[in-house]
């Protein structure tokens, strides 16, 4: 006898029939509403490269360097959850969380932050649920990125669902420096002093002052071409 079967025969033992019933059509049901959150962060994938093939077109340069998404797991949305002390099922979930999806657009320019983000919020079928700019107020641990959460339509059979994405935009130093603090800060059996977050500190004030050098040489450069173009 296969495994499956010896263990959905062993729940049959301690569960009725009913309960079985229950957590199939919830099974059946999660897997679903994940499904709408997967698509959801393909179409705002799709809809950022779209907006960088078209600046490349109009500038001759990308500003977007690359995109990552990401869909929360069954354990961590349960741990989440739990935390908030909400009930677990899947009306909650979607109810209360708001970064079950999630996509990172990481820009090579501060500039090209905002410039990516404002074209997309400007689709006339996106709707804002909430924005946090930790570029111009960045944490007290010096995290910098421009957070967004949207609703975005997902268009089924049965008709359009508009569907929560959290968006994260940073630059490429942002996101250097946020993917090892993270490393550092949250890995298991480390011991995190204050000495050391201080220190991880002074590095986010590096890396903003290096995005600022860095536009201001891309802009040198623009200009200097500019003026080789002139008749």
């Amino acid at each position: 006898m296969k495994e499956d079967e010896k263990f959905r025969l062993k729940m049959m033992e301690t569960v009725d029939e009913e309960t079985m019933e229950w957590a199939q059509k919830a099974s059946t049901e999660f897997a679903k509403r994940m499904s709408y959150y997967k698509c959801a962060m393909l179409e705002v994938e799709t809809r950022f490269n779209v907006l960088n093939e078209e600046y490349i077109l109009e500038h001759g340069r990308a500003p977007v360097n690359s995109i990552k998404s990401r869909l929360k797991t069954l354990p961590s949305l349960r741990e989440k959850l739990e935390r908030k002390n909400i009930p677990f099922d899947v009306d909650t979930m979607e109810e209360q969380l708001n970064d079950i999806a999630g996509v990172r657009v990481i820009c090579s320019f501060p500039e090209d932050v905002y410039t990516m983000a404002n074209a997309f919020l400007a689709m006339d079928d996106i709707e804002v649920l909430q924005e946090k700019d930790y570029i111009k107020n960045p944490k007290p641990n010096g995290y910098r990125s421009l957070h967004l959460i949207v609703a975005i339509p997902v268009h089924l059979a049965e008709g359009k669902r508009m569907t929560k994405v959290e968006i994260q935009l940073r630059t490429i130093a942002m996101d250097f420096w946020a993917s090892l603090e993270h490393q550092l800060r949250y890995k298991q059996d480390n011991e995190f002093t204050e000495e050391m977050a201080t220190e991880l500190y002074a590095c986010a004030q590096l890396s903003a002052a290096l995005d600022l050098r860095m536009d201001k040489l891309r802009k040198s450069i623009q200009e200097h071409n500019s003026r080789e173009e002139l008749p």
